[in-house]
């Protein structure tokens, strides 16, 4: 129901689409920590100014996306508001119906980490570099 909360009738007239879905299923999410060092362990595939992307070859039935933010970004509040930004990113370019990795049809496991510099670029930006990653991805041969 909107506006049964701040969050919500503040989102509501800032312009949010009603619409929108602000979290990532938790079947498309990389939780475990075994999952995570597998992954990063696995093949770099984009480093950009905001993010860094690593991925492995995934048995699932669909891409799963962890979200991990550097240390580099000191409080936890911050750490916070990156990761939320770089998962919303992730939802939107990797794991949309019209994603280059939903078109190939291979599955992966991705980690993407936020550099500090997540914070700072708009998140058209951010949005931008998510895409650029998903494309490197879709184009690795397996």
């Amino acid at each position: 129901m909107p506006g049964c909360c701040a969050a919500g009738a503040e989102r509501a007239g800032s312009g949010w689409p009603s619409s929108a879905r602000f979290d990532v299923k938790r079947r498309l999410r990389v939780r475990r920590r075994s999952d995570f060092q597998r992954t990063i362990n696995g093949r770099r595939f984009h480093s950009g100014r905001a993010l860094v992307g690593f991925a492995v070859l995934s048995d699932r039935e669909a891409t799963r996306v962890g979200v991990t933010v550097s240390r580099g970004i000191r409080t936890a509040a911050d750490r916070n508001r990156a990761r939320r930004r770089l998962r919303e990113a992730a939802r939107q370019k990797l794991l949309s119906p019209d994603s280059p990795l939903s078109q190939v049809g291979i599955r992966y496991d991705v980690i993407l980490i936020a550099r500090p510099p997540a914070l700072e670029v708009s998140f058209a930006d951010l949005t931008a570099e998510a895409s650029q990653a998903a494309l490197r991805l879709s184009m690795i041969k397996p």
